[in-house]
């Protein structure tokens, strides 16, 4: 059962809510035996059923790739890009990405999990290497303010998908380091690297890749399972913001100038990119287009395209760039 069978895990996330806080934890204590729930950094009651359980969304513990030429996937689809000195480029398609979350990848030297909560919106890449060990990722089947709760094999730790910090088990403190990547269209992507590589659709799953389980939602009232505070000065929940570290800038603003040069950084917008989370099908989805984003010297940054309601919920000292 996936996230798609809304009703289910609706019913899910109440049912646990409506525990005892000391209840749900001696639940997951069973589901869970080799995490150790006394080293928290949040409150329990924050953190609920998505519907699925532990690995009920198929994290892929590895990934094969085909060439950008034999790469049967439609132009406006959007993929994630990681492009890594001295490596051949790397296209993650969100058709498979929505249905795994989670992508374990090995990029030469540098171990990655490349990650997509399509109920935040975020798509966003870490290094594996934490002190020295390479971690494998999982989907736990847990949501905390509607983001996506990782855990990692070796400990069974618990990480915030939006923030790359560990908040249950052995691994409390530490965090995952973000690597720079870019949610672009198929087309960007294999205009900028003829010579590029595209993950190949994983086998041995039956998942209707190409299609959107989540049809219409970041068109919705309000986001799915979020229990946390609304965005401020009345910002839509589900209107796409650039997020670059503590600022975000709304994507309508960007879809009216395509260039901004503000606060030290250049944004630019382009049209192409079909929405992963409106049409049933994803190549038919509405053109929302892709983000870039450079420094000063014209460097990439890293900066994600996610949800306000997520941006809202995580972020510390959180700078809304409006304009005037």
């Amino acid at each position: 059962m996936l996230r798609q069978m809304i009703t289910g895990a609706v019913l899910a996330g109440a049912a646990l809510l409506a525990m005892p806080v000391q209840a749900q934890v001696q639940f997951w204590e069973t589901e869970w035996p080799n995490t150790d729930f006394s080293k928290t950094a949040v409150d329990f009651d924050t953190i609920m059923s998505g519907g699925p359980p532990k690995d009920g969304i198929p994290a892929l513990a590895s990934v094969d790739f085909v060439a950008v030429a034999d790469a049967e996937i439609p132009g406006r689809e959007p993929v994630i890009a990681l492009e890594i000195k001295g490596e051949t480029p790397r296209a993650y398609p969100l058709r498979y990405l929505t249905w795994h979350e989670i992508a374990n990848d090995v990029v030469g030297d540098l171990p990655v999990a490349v990650t997509f909560c399509p109920l935040c919106n975020s798509g966003i890449v870490f290094d594996r290497r934490v002190d020295g060990q390479v971690l494998d990722f999982g989907v736990s089947g847990k949501l905390r303010f509607s983001d996506m709760v990782m855990f990692d094999r070796q400990s069974e730790s618990w990480w915030q998908q939006f923030t790359g910090k560990a908040i249950v088990g052995d691994m409390l403190g530490k965090e995952l380091t973000v690597v720079v990547s870019w949610t672009e269209s198929m087309d960007e992507f294999a205009a900028r690297n003829p010579d590029g590589l595209v993950m190949a659709e994983p086998t041995g799953y039956r998942r209707a890749y190409g299609r959107n389980p989540y049809t219409g939602y970041d068109t919705a009232s309000s986001p799915f399972l979020y229990r946390g505070d609304n965005p401020p000065f009345g910002i839509d929940p589900l209107a796409r913001v650039v997020r670059v570290g503590n600022r975000a800038w709304p994507l309508a603003r960007l879809q009216e100038v395509e260039v901004l040069e503000e606060d030290g950084v250049k944004i630019v917008w382009q049209s192409g990119m079909a929405s992963a989370l409106d049409s049933r099908t994803i190549a038919q989805g509405r053109d929302i287009g892709s983000i870039r984003v450079y420094d000063a010297a014209g460097n990439p940054l890293e900066h994600e395209v996610v949800f306000a309601f997520a941006f809202h919920a995580f972020t510390d000292d959180a700078h809304w760039m409006l304009g005037e």
